[in-house]
């Protein structure tokens, strides 16, 4: 374990509980999925989009570990109004900041995970709100022609 303050923090934790906030939705129209091969943890993220391919609302089923539902926390707190592209582009710079290769991710929040870095095994269950979010967004993409 490296020094500092640790893995699961207080902040952390409180993060990951504010997903009750946003249950699993059989009534949104695009659903995603998305499974860290380093963990096991899963994501089912289910969303609506506005006129414009935005996102309007959102709703997750996690079973995966607190840093991973922290991360869908921050997800979800930022995702509304955002397209398939935003959240390609935070995608990525999200991997790559997680691997020291790029610059922290104009995410807010984001600093939170930043403890998590030092755990390559945790990078996987951080990004499923966003890759989930990304198979939803296909599903949208393939049923709206665009």
């Amino acid at each position: 374990m490296s020094a500092g303050k640790g893995l699961y923090t207080p902040e952390v934790l409180a993060a990951a509980m504010e997903l009750a906030a946003f249950p699993w939705r059989d009534d949104l129209p695009y659903s995603g999925t998305a499974r860290s091969r380093s963990c096991g943890s899963t994501i089912d993220l289910a969303l609506e989009t506005d006129d414009e391919g935005a996102i309007a609302a959102v709703g997750l089923r996690p079973h995966a570990c607190a840093i991973g539902q922290a991360a869908a926390a921050l997800f979800v707190r930022s995702a509304g109004g955002l397209q398939r592209a935003d959240i390609a582009d935070a995608r990525d710079g999200l991997a790559l900041w997680l691997k020291s290769e790029g610059a922290e991710p104009d995410w807010p929040g984001i600093s939170l995970l930043e403890p998590a870095r030092a755990y390559p095994a945790r990078h996987g269950a951080i990004l499923l709100a966003w890759d989930a979010a990304l198979d939803a967004l296909r599903a949208h993409d393939s049923l709206s022609g665009t």
